[in-house]
């Protein structure tokens, strides 16, 4: 009974370990997925599209995302780049090419909410038609307006959403205009410990051509912190409920890796 006794403190100890560590942690864990967070970001995610319409075939998109935030006078701002290395399906053959996509560069400025945990920003982009093949890319320049939100309030769910819309002002004569709006809702339910549930799904409609997709899906990832980085692993299975057009994701997955550098 002396060696219970003597036992019990040590776990009541390491239980309060624990749970103060969860603690603060849970602030990184919050602001993990937060695309206007006010520090460095580099993410490398993928997207296995296993079934694309108007075709019995496969593709892949892995995209690398860098953000930087930076200051014009006292206003702050954050600026994203993302380049896609695409693997579609080409007619009449049959086969798949391989390359790089367009570049997309957007500039978001930082709007004080007043509330610390909640992030709102909206700004110009641009998307410059760097793809390798015709037929992984648009051969346009284009030009629009983005939008996020990001609310991390409460420790254990995270909402909030990311919308743009671009239309194609210069590029090759015989490729389609590009007039193209996008809405990416973000929902995040911490379990704890730094795993959490999640769903991201983009919904993108093409005003052009009156095509759509619209998928759904919910997946898991887990938050680490390592010293000033934090790392966040992420798998997020998709289908579609709607969509309509050529080209259409009719089921994918969603997985990656962000990482965040803390000053």
């Amino acid at each position: 009974m002396r060696l219970s006794y003597s036992i019990l403190p040590s776990i009541l100890c390491l239980a309060s370990s624990y749970a103060l560590a969860a603690q603060e942690h849970a602030p990184d864990a919050a602001q993990a997925n937060n695309p206007l967070a006010n520090m460095t970001a580099f993410n490398m995610q993928n997207y296995y599209i296993g079934d694309v319409s108007g075709t019995d075939k496969d593709a892949n998109q892995f995209w690398f995302r860098y953000a930087q935030p930076f200051s014009l006078g006292d206003s702050k701002w954050l600026l994203r780049g993302s380049l896609p290395i695409n693997t579609y399906p080409v007619a009449p053959g049959g086969g798949h090419k391989t390359g790089l996509g367009d570049l997309n560069l957007f500039a978001s400025w930082l709007i004080d909410t007043g509330n610390p945990a909640v992030s709102f920003g909206f700004g110009p982009q641009i998307t410059a038609p760097t793809a390798t093949e015709d037929a992984l890319g648009t051969e346009k320049w284009s030009a629009g307006l983005v939008n996020v939100l990001f609310d991390a309030s409460s420790p254990k769910f995270q909402y909030g959403y990311l919308a743009s819309w671009q239309h194609s002002f210069a590029g090759e004569d015989n490729r389609s205009d590009v007039n193209l709006g996008t809405f990416q809702p973000f929902l995040f339910y911490q379990l704890g410990g730094g795993t959490y549930l999640r769903a991201a799904p983009i919904w993108v409609y093409n005003f052009q051509n009156d095509s759509y997709s619209v998928p759904l899906g919910l997946g898991i990832g887990q938050v680490i912190k390592q010293d000033k980085t934090v790392y966040n692993f992420f798998v997020e299975p998709q289908g579609s409920v709607a969509d309509r057009g050529p080209g259409q994701p009719h089921w994918q997955i969603f997985f990656g890796l962000n990482l965040q550098f803390l000053d």
